[in-house]
């Protein structure tokens, strides 16, 4: 089975859920927003990578192509996914500047 590794919540949960009511600052939480943003697209790279090095591989006859075949997708999904992302977030910024006050 293909877990997505991509998208753990348990690093976006609220401090409510973890039983104490810590208070967090609007600038803890842009952190926090930012660290997890850049750790997903580091595995987005780590996975294009891992692609990358088992074309070689199969080229020198080390690995099967089964296992190229699902690093590929598993690569190629991850970018279609940040990329959906990255739409949705353009799409609400420009909804939000389209707001009059």
């Amino acid at each position: 089975m293909i877990q997505n590794t991509m998208l753990q919540t348990s690093a976006l949960q609220s401090p409510s859920t973890s039983g104490t009511q810590n208070k967090s600052t609007p600038s803890d939480t842009i952190k926090q927003f930012s660290s997890y943003l850049e750790n997903a697209i580091s595995q987005v790279a780590d996975q294009e990578k891992t692609s990358h090095v088992m074309s070689t591989e199969f080229v020198k006859g080390n690995v099967n192509v089964d296992q190229v075949m699902i690093a590929s997708e598993q690569a190629l999904l991850s970018l279609q996914l940040t990329n959906q992302i990255r739409n949705k977030v353009v799409e609400a910024y420009q909804e939000i500047m389209r707001i009059q006050m």
